[in-house]
């Protein structure tokens, strides 16, 4: 296992910090696990093994290169605000979207149509914060159960303005049990999120290989 990859936290231990823990676990990939409910987030690194630790939530952002906000969208304003400091300079991915149930058991976007929560969280960034808006194209099944499929891979979509952490993302994506496809600037992740053409609740509507989500790009 190569010690050069960088770090990665997992905020929150809900569907989405579970899956994520585990697919990352699975590709031999550690992972720190952060919880306002610390207990949680212990038992979930038990479950996980040796290459999972639980720390304290400002533990986990000093110590970690990369940051996941597995976290309601709604609760994502607040942490960032939070951690302002310790959050500067981080690679932060945000999986949300933007969305809450909506009495008819269905769920309705809660901004405006038009906009992201891409857009949204890339207005709140910390200092020197990269976003990356990844790991949120697929429900928590999907991500689950797509990954490591044979004979080929399914894909994570993603999207930044920052080309450098480009490498860094992919070599996430494929420890996910991913292939990585970069669908562009943080300005085009309303495509990648709930019920955008890139989504599995959206146009998308399933998992995808790499051939097949080129010819959607």
């Amino acid at each position: 296992m190569s010690t050069s990859k960088s770090k990665v936290a997992i905020i929150g231990v809900g569907n989405i910090g579970k899956v994520v823990a585990a697919n990352l676990v699975k590709g031999n990939r550690p992972v720190i696990i952060a919880s306002r409910k610390l207990e949680e987030a212990k038992t979930l690194a038990q479950e996980l093994g040796n290459l999972a630790t639980a720390v304290e939530i400002p533990a986990a952002i000093k110590e970690a290169e990369i940051i996941v906000l597995a976290i309601w969208f709604n609760s994502i304003k607040e942490f960032l605000s939070q951690y302002a400091v310790e959050l500067q300079g981080k690679i932060i991915i945000d999986p949300s979207n933007p969305i809450a149930p909506d009495g008819n058991g269905g769920f309705r976007k809660i901004i405006d149509a038009s906009e992201s929560a891409g857009n949204v969280i890339a207005k709140l960034l910390p200092k020197g914060a990269k976003l990356v808006k990844t790991l949120g194209t697929l429900a928590a099944g999907s991500l689950s159960s797509a990954s490591r499929r044979k004979p080929e891979a399914a894909v994570l979509f993603y999207a930044t303005d920052d080309n450098s952490v480009n490498g860094k993302i992919e070599e996430l994506i494929k420890d996910s049990g991913f292939e990585a496809l970069h669908v562009g600037k943080i300005d085009q992740s309303i495509r990648i999120e709930v019920f955008g053409d890139l989504h599995e609740f959206g146009a998308l509507g399933k998992t995808v290989t790499l051939s097949e989500a080129k010819t959607k790009i």
